[in-house]
């Protein structure tokens, strides 16, 4: 399951974010997005988890949860609607 974290610190990393979830389960995949052009963090992330249950629980114990100073917001990723180009 891909979960969606938001408001997450400009300063939150990777590893952070795995501790956060890998404590309810396995975590296949963390990407905090980034700023193209600055490197930096746009304030979010998607962390994925091989077990459906297992991320469930992680998404209700993880959310509302201060991670790097920053209380976060987290719930089950929407399917990305794709744009089309011109």
């Amino acid at each position: 399951m891909r979960i969606y974290v938001g408001n997450l610190s400009w300063t939150a990393d990777e590893n952070e974010l795995r501790d956060a979830f890998a404590a309810h389960g396995e975590v296949t995949s963390v990407q905090v997005i980034t700023d193209r052009e600055t490197g930096r963090s746009r304030g979010f992330a998607f962390v994925e988890m091989a077990n459906d249950a297992e991320a469930k629980d992680a998404i209700s114990a993880v959310d509302n949860k201060e991670i790097g100073g920053r209380q976060v917001k987290v719930n089950e990723a929407k399917p990305r609607n794709e744009k089309p180009r011109y």
